[in-house]
């Protein structure tokens, strides 16, 4: 057996790729805009000892498969292998080819998350899983964001749209559907490098509290914030949201940091929303979720995304969410789905980091930099073929009079706050 043989026997005989190998055998079109190679039998090695998408990430990650030409074509290999994972006879095949005296343990790279111990989402677990993926680096971030240095999904007026525009739509839209006016006071849950608090306080003039368990953005997010003169109306703090005890706040924002809640935790991180908050105010919960089908909410524990990008991470599925919140205080009052705005938004940080790959690379690994760019094309095309949404929940803590101060019909794109009066 060659590797083109099992290749075939795998995927089929009509790839829209080529795929080389180290023994000399290769398939698909000689043509195609892009080819994978197999460098040595070590990728092999590592898809018998991890048969799945753990194995092949591993081998990617680790220079043992190299990718020359467009990442999206790779992809389209989910038309053929939909799960990626392999049979029994499969397995065996492999071993075959690599010989059986040569399969051993290989380590996986050192861009790959060491399991901690312990339950899931105590503090000391939770700010390790976030200093693995955002403790990386500010440079190497600012090289795939763009100046906004905003780690979530962009919205677009049109696909055209700068994605440094298209994040500035975002914050306008939340800041909107909180309805901020000079004065208020805001949380902002899971601060990132300060984006949204930023906006808030020099776009609606209200004061702001941002909270983080990242060093590398309180020190980024705490420069911005002096270099626009917001000191005065803007703290940002090293700082677990479980830990956050001055509230009230009149409107709470969480942008991208809910998939590291936990599914065991809706209630405990919903009242905490709810005690933080004033009667009236609202709450703006924007996150990835699953869709409603079987698919398992806590991310699979030997896959690509929780082992190399987001440790731990578990996606809600929208109703889940609403009942959740509807259940600890606070009445869900506009619920919409981002779905292909992210899948732009993916799109536009791919293409940034390959066109600044050396320097990347440099700041970085070549192994992080793969990660990076597997994960977010990976997920781009998962938003584009509806296995995962992101969603923004508006919810309101409606007090015992009833008065949510939400208009009958509200128009996110009018200045002002809405109320019944």
């Amino acid at each position: 057996m060659t590797v083109e043989s099992f290749i075939t026997d795998l995927l089929g005989p009509d790839l829209p790729i080529r795929i080389r190998a180290y023994d000399g055998s290769d398939v698909g079109p000689y043509d195609a805009a892009t080819t994978v190679t197999l460098r040595s039998h070590d990728a092999l090695i590592r898809m018998v000892t991890a048969p799945g998408e753990l194995g092949i990430t591993r081998a990617y990650v680790a220079g043992d498969i190299d990718i020359d030409g467009d990442i999206y074509d790779v992809l389209e290999l989910r038309r053929l292998l939909p799960v990626v994972k392999l049979t029994a006879r499969q397995v065996k095949d492999l071993v075959q080819l690599v010989g059986v005296g040569k399969v051993r343990r290989i380590l996986p790279p050192p861009e790959e998350h060491r399991r901690n111990r312990g339950r899931l989402h105590t503090r000391r677990r939770d700010s390790d899983a976030i200093s693995h993926h955002y403790d990386v680096s500010n440079e190497f971030y600012e090289m795939v964001l763009g100046p906004s240095m905003t780690y979530s999904c962009a919205v677009f007026e049109k696909p055209s749209d700068t994605l440094e525009q298209a994040q500035a739509n975002k914050y306008e839209l939340i800041s909107q559907k909180l309805g901020l006016e000079p004065g208020m006071r805001l949380l902002d849950i899971g601060c990132g490098w300060g984006g949204m608090v930023l906006h808030a306080a020099e776009h609606h003039g209200v004061e702001a509290v941002g909270v983080t368990i990242s060093q590398n953005q309180v020190d980024l997010a705490r420069k911005r914030v002096a270099e626009a003169g917001l000191t005065d109306r803007i703290d940002i703090r090293l700082q677990d949201y479980r830990d956050v005890k001055d509230g009230p706040f009149d409107a709470i924002s969480s942008i991208g940091m809910f998939e590291h809640v936990g599914m065991d935790r809706l209630g405990a991180y919903f009242n905490q929303v709810a005690d933080l908050l004033v009667d009236g105010g609202r709450v703006m919960n924007h996150a990835i979720s699953r869709t409603g089908t079987a698919q398992r909410q806590r991310l699979a524990r030997k896959g690509f995304i929780d082992r190399y990008v987001f440790p731990d991470g578990e996606l809600h599925e929208v109703g889940t969410v609403v009942s959740a919140l509807q259940d600890h205080g606070l009445e869900v009052r506009h619920v919409e789905n981002l779905r292909e705005h992210y899948a732009l938004t993916l799109r536009q940080w791919v293409h940034n980091l390959e066109e600044n790959w050396d320097e990347a690379v440099a700041e970085t690994s070549e192994g992080r930099a793969k990660v990076w760019r597997l994960y977010m094309a990976g997920s781009a095309v998962m938003f584009e073929d509806n296995c995962i949404h992101v969603d923004q929940v508006l919810a309101v803590k409606t007090p015992d009079s009833g008065r949510s101060s939400v208009a009958l019909r509200p128009d996110w794109n009018s200045p002002g706050r809405d109320t019944f009066g």
